[in-house]
């Protein structure tokens, strides 16, 4: 790890001005960016009627057939999406509503057992205001209260199936010379890693407070801490860069720490540090990942609500399935390749658990093959392949896809 921070250090020091690269840090982020709905700005008025005649509304539908190829494996189709209504600003107000629906189409899935839950929960069918505001915002500064998407480190929407998590919480934002600072509290949160059937659940026994800075340019840097309670207390931080090495070819550079503190005996106590780097040529983008966690007897990591900022997080598997009790690392290396509108992914995480004090080891091995293609700023069609191995236990080995057919309307 010091000479990884050496060479970050070295490398700092040569920053030059660049182009800006769209970019995902992990592999699931990259499945979270399959089927984002499209935001509409929100226009200013100068009157409160006309707050509602010039609100914005925006929808998005979204098909998915969602399985694990093994006989006894469940499967499902399921269609849905996202009914947005967002009202004019007057006097920096506005507010917005989001009805977040999903239903299986029951000739398209298993039966029973044989019937996947994760798209729109045991019921077959899912209905929630996943987003339900009132937001205020004067000059460089905005506050919104209610149920909204929130996107940091360790609370994030995490949108990989047909509800993304979203989140009851108070947020304020400022941005100051390039930063953005905000600072907020999570009451409650639902969505996919909430568990569909679970409603509103709780962030941590009385909600999560928590505060962070974000300077994201040339030079990237995220500072945050999370206070969830009766669970950890937590500090995150990444530092990154970019560096165009000529025309054609473009490195892009990042180091994470994250510091979990228990609270409540809730068995919630890790270190974790992680290493990105990325090359750039032309439309091909290879990169290579490695998070490693040290060992606290009895206790284990949590990566936050939501898919979780780590670097070598994969569709499914993420290094918190195999740190209980033990010193873990994994590694991810992959590459996507953009060609016109479609883009290609490959990834292989090797995930690897010391023995614990019990004396068994941990080794999960997932691959991930995916594709997305947009037929027009509209429409767009994703694909994944998901392939785990568990080397220690295989009767935990599983393969899974999933297409996904996402329509915005304007």
């Amino acid at each position: 790890m010091k000479i990884i921070l050496a060479l970050f250090l070295i490398l700092l020091n040569t920053l030059e001005a660049l182009e800006t690269t769209d970019k995902a840090d992990s592999v699931r982020h990259v499945v979270d960016s399959f089927g984002k709905i499209e935001e509409k700005s929100i226009s200013e008025v100068d009157r409160l009627k006309k707050m509602f005649k010039k609100g914005k509304a925006t929808a998005q539908v979204k098909l998915i057939y969602s399985s694990a190829p093994d006989v006894e494996e469940p499967y499902a189709t399921a269609i849905g999406g996202i009914l947005k209504y967002e009202l004019a600003s007057y006097r920096g107000f506005n507010a917005g509503v989001a009805a977040y629906l999903s239903c299986d189409i029951p000739f398209a899935s298993g039966e029973g057992i044989k019937r996947s839950t994760e798209l729109s929960s045991s019921k077959g069918h899912y209905a929630e205001f996943g987003e339900l505001y009132l937001n205020y915002k004067y000059e460089e500064f905005n506050f919104r209260a209610g149920r909204q998407i929130v996107d940091t480190p360790l609370a994030d929407t995490d949108d990989i199936r047909m509800i993304q998590n979203s989140f009851e919480a108070y947020i304020a934002t400022y941005d100051l010379a390039g930063f953005e600072f905000m600072l907020g509290r999570l009451e409650k949160w639902a969505g996919y890693d909430a568990g569909l059937d679970e409603g509103w659940s709780k962030t941590g026994e009385d909600g999560t407070n928590f505060g962070g800075v974000v300077y994201d340019n040339e030079l990237r840097f995220d500072a945050w801490y999370y206070n969830i309670t009766g669970m950890t207390d937590a500090i995150y931080i990444d530092l990154g860069i970019e560096h165009r090495l000529n025309k054609t070819t473009l490195l892009h550079m990042v180091v994470q720490y994250l510091k979990e503190s228990e609270l409540n005996n809730s068995g919630i106590e890790a270190t974790i540090y992680g290493f990105l780097a990325e090359v750039y040529v032309w439309d091909l983008n290879f990169y290579y990942s490695i998070n490693k966690t040290e060992k606290y007897e009895g206790k284990e990591s949590f990566s936050g609500f939501g898919g979780g900022a780590l670097f070598t997080n994969m569709d499914t598997t993420i290094i918190d399935e195999i740190t209980y009790d033990r010193e873990a690392i994994s590694h991810v290396v992959g590459m996507t390749y953009l060609y016109k509108n479609l883009k290609l992914l490959y990834a292989y995480g090797d995930f690897v658990g010391k023995e614990n004090s019990n004396g068994i080891k941990a080794h999960i091995i997932e691959q991930n093959i995916g594709m997305s293609y947009s037929v027009n700023k509209e429409f767009k069609v994703g694909a994944l392949v998901g392939l785990e191995e568990d080397k220690i236990q295989a009767q935990n080995s599983w393969n899974r896809a999933q297409v996904v057919l996402s329509y915005n309307f304007k």
